[in-house]
């Protein structure tokens, strides 16, 4: 995938992303589920409070990786979305296996889940996903519109409206998504 892909608003490249392939290392995964979060204006983004230590790389460029800990268990692998200094992300929530993973289709079914099977950790957090050759975003199958489902994100409640905003994207229907209804 090329910056350009990456430099959109995030619920551009949440629905693009759908059918790309999540490559790290030798596992691979087809996305099928995402999450946009738009700015600091979006009251569920890391970017509300403003720039800190941990979310300081989703004010760069798109197509660069952001991996946090949440609650001090799980990492969360993001991309990173629009221009510079508009801290826009795109949290991947659930992938079909598709190399080096085993466990059937739940095997990448939720964001922490999804970081385990793939071996993905706060270490790739800055990793720039369009010249890296360990962690990077493959081209897939185009997805049409009519496949792609959307509704509120997940675990965002204190958000108020922004909680039910539709910017959770997946494939209807897919087996490995990690919550089928909005």
């Amino acid at each position: 995938m090329s910056q350009r892909f990456f430099a959109r608003r995030s619920d551009a490249v949440a629905r693009a992303l759908l059918g790309k392939t999540l490559v790290c290392g030798d596992r691979a995964g087809i996305i099928v589920e995402t999450e946009a979060y738009l700015g600091p204006d979006d009251l569920a983004s890391h970017a509300r409070f403003g720039k800190t230590d941990r979310n300081a790389v989703m004010f760069g460029p798109g197509g660069v990786a952001y991996v946090y800990l949440i609650y001090g268990m799980y990492d969360m692998f993001n991309v990173v979305t629009g221009p510079p200094g508009r801290a826009q992300a795109v949290l991947v929530r659930a992938l079909e296996p598709a190399r080096g993973i085993d466990g059937g289709a739940a095997a990448a079914r939720g964001p922490g889940k999804l970081t385990r099977a793939l071996g993905i950790s706060r270490h790739h957090n800055g990793t720039d996903l369009v010249r890296s050759p360990e962690l990077f975003v493959a081209a897939g199958a185009r997805v049409g519109a009519e496949r792609i489902a959307c509704g509120p994100r997940i675990g965002v409640d204190y958000a108020g409206d922004w909680a039910r905003a539709p910017l959770r994207f997946w494939l209807d229907g897919h087996p490995s998504v990690s919550r089928p209804r909005g």
